[in-house]
């Protein structure tokens, strides 16, 4: 089975009428209400999507509510059952500061193929295609630098690594500078950070380091299309996360994940920019036009591509009236 080509439409307008409802808020400092603006917006055309789709990875609880919280089921309940994934603003403090680097993002699967996460960090790793046991999470940075620069038949010295900055990543970071590899470093957005090597004009060989378990589920699945290679282990190092990893039936707490069992089947992902990125150019306006661009992968169509739009404006807001969002319609207008 596979998804049916018509959802690839459907879903990029679910991305980028989120990206829309958020570009209005860049730059605003109010993160709350960014991330508001494309959820509803998000839950809004998720339930016109003749599907029966359950959010598998959210943003919360049905006690955390307005948020699309996971458990929650969406869509008119005629139509296929899907598994979904979501992001509705990954990079708020990006947008909320007019910084780069923010997108609305999903991901889709048939029904109980995509990875229920846990809300946990991820120790992960990804690179372009690659042959069996050239990179693994269990070797040491040393043997994974010297593997590929290997394999790729580059010099260790051009091969460049991409990194969360994070405190918890200076030991990393220093043995990276030791090792005397390029070093690129994001300051959040590891969605975006993990798609740099889905492509050599992003010139990154290789996304390490530690990040949202959710965060590595999505990228997983675009990754998936592209032939990429990716592994992840939860870290359950409290109390807490080790509850939840039974309460989601996950025994083995030290597992490695490989991508094939994050990410089962067919898969359709979309990412739509709210604020430029080497990857998407943010949402843009001129008059009562908007522009928007989308990364969508369907594996089983071997469709990769961004898909760039010119709409206008008034769509946007027939559509804001149509579905009774009256807030949004007066921050908008």
């Amino acid at each position: 089975m596979s998804i049916d080509k018509q959802f690839i439409e459907k879903f990029m307008s679910v991305t980028t009428k989120a990206a829309l409802a958020a570009s209005f808020l860049v730059g605003k400092n109010d993160k709350i209400a960014t991330d508001q603006a494309a959820v509803d917006s998000m839950r809004t055309e998720l339930n016109n999507i003749n599907m029966t789709g359950e959010i598998v990875i959210g943003e919360g609880t049905l006690d955390e509510a307005p948020l699309l919280y996971t458990g929650e089921v969406l869509g008119t309940k005629n139509g296929p059952n899907f598994d979904i994934a979501v992001d509705p603003v990954e990079g708020t403090n990006f947008v909320a500061n007019n910084l780069p680097g923010g997108i609305a993002v999903l991901a889709i699967s048939e029904k109980g193929n995509l990875f229920n996460a846990p809300e946990t960090y991820m120790d992960k790793i990804a690179t372009g295609k690659i042959d069996n046991g050239v990179i693994d999470l269990d070797n040491s940075l040393e043997q994974n630098i010297k593997n590929l620069s290997d394999f790729r038949n580059k010099d260790i010295s051009s091969i460049t690594v991409c990194i969360l900055d994070r405190p918890r990543h200076k030991k990393t970071i220093n043995k990276l500078k030791e090792l005397n590899v390029k070093i690129k470093l994001i300051t959040d957005g590891d969605v975006l950070g993990a798609l740099y090597v889905s492509d050599p004009k992003y010139n990154v060989d290789i996304f390490l380091g530690i990040g949202g378990g959710p965060e590595g589920v999505l990228a997983a699945s675009a990754l998936d299309a592209f032939g990429c290679h990716f592994q992840g282990r939860f870290i359950f190092d409290n109390e807490n996360d080790i509850k939840l990893a039974n309460t989601m039936g996950i025994k083995d707490l030290t597992k490695k994940y490989e991508l094939k069992e994050i990410v089962k089947g067919d898969s359709l992902f979309c990412a739509t920019g709210i604020t430029n990125s080497d990857i998407l150019k943010g949402i843009s306006m001129d008059n009562n036009t908007y522009t928007s661009e989308t990364l969508i992968t369907h594996k089983s169509s071997n469709y990769k591509k961004v898909v760039r739009l010119v709409k206008s404006l008034d769509e946007w807001y027939l559509f804001l009236v149509k579905n009774g969002q009256k807030e949004l319609l007066i921050k908008t207008l």
